[in-house]
């Protein structure tokens, strides 16, 4: 029987669950970038080469081109891209000859046998060869060193490239799981958007850019589908949890291969996945810096889906705060866990979307409205996070101190917190030297459960300042032994037990203390605390975890999830081969052994957004700005 792939033309209306758009029929990767959207900015491109473009990104991508060698040298520089949000156009630049960088360094453009020479202000990367050996790959550093894969790595890629789902014959994602002895998969057998986030990474850095690109150009397309619960519709902009490949027939010989996408309406609680969207926008910068392709993101339809996104996310709506509201159960804990209302692992996430999206969309009339309420938005979160999500000591015996029921614009107990919610294991565990951003907060309610992904994104995405994130790691050195214990990383610290696990979970079977979300240890948090680490100079705590991590994976045949308080046991329904647990370690390694790369991912403090305040309030005599009167504290503390 043949298969046959429908296609339609794209339209906003909500197509059938079984068409595809004409749109994402093909996906060229020939042509070059557009060079016109970015006058500041001019992203580094060398000359043609045997006839095909080469892109050289600020680090060279790794993806090999069918005119480069077995042995290949490159050299490439850091370019202000990397570090800047600036999105200014520019449509008459269209050179290829010569690349300016910034300050009038000028890089010339680059052909295979030539000498380059760089300015002393530009930084060098070590070179590398990279030498094939059958399917293995062996990287001499300049130094002489060789570095081979262990055998947890050659074992891990292989689970890797065997979860790997295929849409009309093209690489288009990779399962949850994929356990042989796993007789109900449920929705394991599904691509998730986040799930897929670090195999991404991994294929990226590995130099493999063609699934990734499937894999958002699908998910773009999905995002424009029909979606229903009890004939309601949720907000357009909405990204799908997962989705699969099914074989549908058509008539007695023929079948057709469609995607169908969940978006909550079949899954448990019917939670509608916040983070879907705010991912796909990371992972999209992500393809672009790492691979070098910025045409990807420059497409109508792309820019489109970030802005029915972005719309989606700055509507306006009751809440006070610049923070996303949400449900309990909408993110990487998609149970009940008393995470509803203003999670610190959505607030990290929409900061770092906010950023993504300023550097990525075109500026024109029809954007540029959009464009000014991302950029008051960033200002306003940043300072909401920093100034009422951080505890030390100080502020725990600041809290400790409050008066309540405080009626007046400068009260200082702003959210009316009682002292007495201040948890009696807190005082004891808090070190000196050290804090961390708390995991939820809203009126008279402070969650004081420390967030590993929120903390550890917030730190990547620099949503914190640079002495909170130095801390938040000082914090979990001090507290190794119960944030990372025999495996890494708790998803929360400490577990719910007792009345609260039966009142705040509802007596939930799979979130028991010290088990799946309820304080369970994840092994895939590994390459959101390795970027993290990395970011900040301390490679060392990554690589310690990392080495705990490899001793027992491999042999425990790379679990979802690990129970206890140190995490000595396989979790009692973790599901085996678990992608992300793979695709975790994996990047990790990767984003160790590239840091040029890992400095790819992450952003830097943008001083810019503190002088950014859209409240009015500063010509007022009625009302004073909170925002000024602690500027200075929140850039130093």
């Amino acid at each position: 029987m043949s298969a046959i792939c429908l296609i339609r033309k794209f339209s906003m209306k909500s197509p059938s669950r079984f068409h595809r758009s004409l749109l994402f029929s093909t996906f060229s990767k020939e042509s070059p970038p557009d060079l016109a959207r970015n006058a500041s900015i001019r992203r580094p491109y060398s000359s043609s080469i045997s006839g095909q473009s080469f892109v050289s990104p600020s680090i060279w991508r790794f993806t090999q081109p069918n005119w480069i060698s077995e042995k290949t040298r490159s050299i490439s520089v850091f370019s202000l891209r990397d570090f800047s949000t600036s999105i200014e156009t520019n449509a008459t630049d269209k050179s290829f000859e010569r690349i300016q960088v910034q300050s009038g360094l000028i890089v010339e453009k680059i052909h295979r046998n030539e000498e380059v020479t760089l300015d002393e202000s530009v930084s060098k990367i070590d070179v590398k060869e990279i030498e094939k050996s059958g399917d293995e790959i062996v990287e001499t550093i300049s130094d002489g060193k060789v570095r081979e894969e262990s055998e947890a790595e050659k074992e891990a890629w292989r689970i890797l490239e065997n979860a790997v789902v295929r849409y009309c014959g093209s690489p288009v994602g990779t399962v949850a799981a994929n356990d042989p002895g796993d007789k109900l998969p449920l929705n394991y057998d599904q691509v998730f958007i986040r799930d897929f986030v670090p195999s991404a990474l991994a294929f990226l850095l590995k130099g493999d850019g063609d699934i990734v690109r499937n894999f958002l150009l699908h998910t773009l397309q999905l995002q424009s589908w029909e979606k229903t619960v009890d004939c309601y519709s949720p907000g357009q902009g909405l990204m799908p949890a997962s989705f699969k490949v099914r074989t549908v027939a058509l008539d007695e010989n023929t079948t057709e291969e469609v995607l169908d996408p969940d978006f909550g309406e079949s899954a448990i609680g019917r939670v509608a996945p916040v983070d879907s969207g705010l991912w796909w926008i990371i992972l999209l910068r992500a393809y672009g810096k790492i691979t070098g392709d910025f045409s990807l993101q420059e497409r109508i339809d792309v820019q489109t889906g970030i802005k029915l996104i972005m719309n989606l996310c700055l509507a306006d709506g009751f809440d006070m705060f610049p923070t996303l509201l949400v449900t309990d159960g909408s993110c990487m804990i998609d149970r009940r866990m008393g995470i509803h209302g203003h999670p610190l692992e959505i607030q990290s996430l929409f900061y770092s979307a906010l950023r993504c999206s300023r550097e990525m969309l075109s500026v024109n009339d029809r954007s540029k409205d959009l464009v000014r309420a991302i950029n008051n938005r960033l200002s306003a979160l940043s300072f909401h996070i920093r100034e009422y999500y951080w505890v030390d000591i100080k502020k725990i015996n600041e809290i400790y101190r409050y008066k309540t029921e405080e009626y007046s614009t400068d009260a200082t107990n702003k959210f009316n917190i009682y002292p007495e919610q201040i948890p009696p294991w807190l005082m004891d565990w808090i070190p000196e030297q050290g804090g961390y951003l708390l995991g939820n907060l809203q009126p008279a309610h402070m969650d004081f459960r420390f967030f590993s992904l929120g903390n550890f994104w917030s730190i990547v995405s620099s949503l914190g300042t640079p002495k909170q994130n130095e801390a938040i790691l000082n914090l979990v050195e001090a507290k190794w032994d119960d944030i990372i214990g025999n495996m890494p990383l708790k998803i929360c610290y400490p577990a719910l037990e007792y009345d609260d696990w039966r009142i705040i979970t509802g007596s939930d079977p799979k979130n028991t203390p010290w088990s799946y979300h309820n304080s369970g240890s994840w092994p895939t948090l590994l390459w959101q605390f390795t970027l993290a680490c990395m970011k900040m100079g301390r490679p060392e705590l990554a690589e310690k975890a990392l080495a705990l991590a490899e001793k027992r994976l491999m042999a425990d045949r790379w679990p979802e999830y690990y129970d206890t308080r140190s995490g000595k046991f396989i979790g009692k329904q973790s599901r085996l081969y678990q992608t992300w647990t793979v695709a975790g370690f994996l990047t990790s390694k990767l984003l160790l052994a590239n840091p040029e790369m890992a400095s790819l991912l992450f952003w830097e403090e943008d001083y810019e957004l503190l002088d950014i305040c859209a409240c009015g309030l500063r010509k007022s005599d009625r009302k004073k700005c909170s925002r000024v009167a602690a500027k200075t504290q929140i850039l130093v503390r």
